[in-house]
């Protein structure tokens, strides 16, 4: 309330030039106008689909990765080190090359994603894996678990929640990804929609595209919130809600 109130007085009072920074009204008219169109939710689905696949394949990858590492840990060589490689690459430095071999369609853009949310994942499940209580898997060695079974029972309920917070971390870096991938190689999106608004000097619509991408986000968030508490049955808390 007190940044729109300090917003509206400095639109009011011609500090700013409403080309930089239009006043709220006109902003709010704009999205209504979004909304009346049906554009809004166009763009808010297109980016939402992208995001879901990107953020599925990186769970998926991240999760199979993660448990080689653990029940086949000699063939942790072949790739950690390329991991380790990659996960200190940015993502939007390799745009141009995944367009060079994909085009601008939808694998480069589900590609930027994969790249982006696939570390914090992997990187937690590793961590949920390799931090097992040891004599719980003591205990499984004395009823006679093979190493798939130790797997299935012990270690992957007890990483259950280090994999659930990383899968939420790694879906808003789905979403910063997203917004990125569609400013350059798109023609439709959220992301597009705020570049093409700002080569039309559309300030308004601009701010529109940041709201939107914000209010989407939480609520994605939220949800996802939701999700690892009743997976969890109440019992983490990781300080975010």
């Amino acid at each position: 309330a007190l940044l729109i109130a300090v917003w509206t007085i400095v639109t009011n009072m011609n500090l700013v030039s409403s080309y930089i920074l239009p006043p709220p009204q006109k902003v709010l008219d704009s999205l209504v106008k979004m909304i009346q169109s049906g554009e809004i939710f166009e763009d808010i689905y297109i980016s939402y689909i992208r995001v879901l696949k990107g953020f599925s394949i990186a769970t998926i990858c991240a999760f199979i990765l993660a448990m080689i590492r653990v029940i086949f840990p000699k063939y942790n060589d072949y790739y950690e080190n390329i991991v380790q490689f990659l996960k200190n690459v940015p993502p939007l430095s390799l745009i141009s090359l995944l367009i060079l071999w994909f085009g601008i369609g939808e694998t480069t853009k589900i590609g930027i994603i994969v790249l982006t949310s696939f570390f914090p994942i992997y990187l937690n499940t590793v961590k949920g894996f390799v931090s097992c209580d040891k004599k719980l898997l003591e205990v499984g060695q004395v009823y006679g678990y093979s190493k798939t079974s130790s797997f299935l029972k012990i270690r992957l309920p007890y990483a259950m929640s280090d994999i659930l917070v990383g899968m939420r971390i790694g879906l808003g870096y789905s979403w910063r990804a997203i917004i990125s991938a569609e400013m350059i190689a798109a023609s439709s999106g959220l992301g597009h929609m705020i570049l093409f608004a700002q080569q039309m000097s559309r300030t308004d619509k601009v701010i529109v595209g940041i709201l939107v991408i914000g209010v989407v986000g939480y609520i994605t968030d939220r949800l996802f919130a939701v999700i690892i508490d009743k997976a969890l049955k109440g019992l983490e808390k990781n300080g975010w809600d």
